[in-house]
């Protein structure tokens, strides 16, 4: 295998930290009643699924997928962070050590896999609780949020 220098493992570092990171964020945040909804709600059940009228019916099966999940997903996430805190404490002395970064990088990657893939079983299954019209009404959602996330980053671009 080709041995990565010291930019591309850090450009690689940075990549994964954002990738978990991120949705983690998103997870994390408040909706607009200030409920929380990390593990309990999730992207995947809270904010995502808020405005398409659930009935009580799904709302009770989306948080038994959720709880359900819960217990595969917790372990790996907490992996990853663990993972991602020795990648910085390789960092923190100052120099850079390639070969330990690259070793848990090479570990960290399998648990992302996994966590892509329970996170993706999650969602499906969540989907498969809507109806026909919420389903649709949540693609037109998630159209509408990626083209203001692609105005708003045009605006920063051209601001620069």
């Amino acid at each position: 295998m080709r041995k990565l220098n010291r930019n591309h493992v850090i450009a690689f570092a940075a990549v994964m930290a954002l990738a978990v990171a991120v949705p983690f964020a998103i997870a994390q945040s408040k909706d607009a009643s200030g409920q929380r909804h990390g593990m309990r709600g999730g992207h995947m059940g809270g904010a995502g699924f808020r405005n398409l009228d659930l009935t009580d019916a799904q709302k009770a099966q989306m948080k038994q997928i959720r709880e359900s999940h819960s217990q595969s997903l917790r372990p790996l996430m907490e992996q990853v962070r663990a993972k991602r805190q020795e990648i910085r404490q390789a960092s923190e002395s100052g120099t850079f050590n390639e070969a330990l970064v690259t070793q848990k990088l090479n570990e960290m990657a399998p648990l992302e896999a996994k966590l892509i893939g329970e996170r993706s079983r999650l969602h499906q299954e969540m989907l498969s609780v809507l109806t026909a019209d919420q389903k649709a009404k949540l693609e037109q959602s998630r159209e509408q949020r990626k083209a203001k996330w692609a105005e708003e980053r045009a605006n920063k671009k051209n601001s620069k």
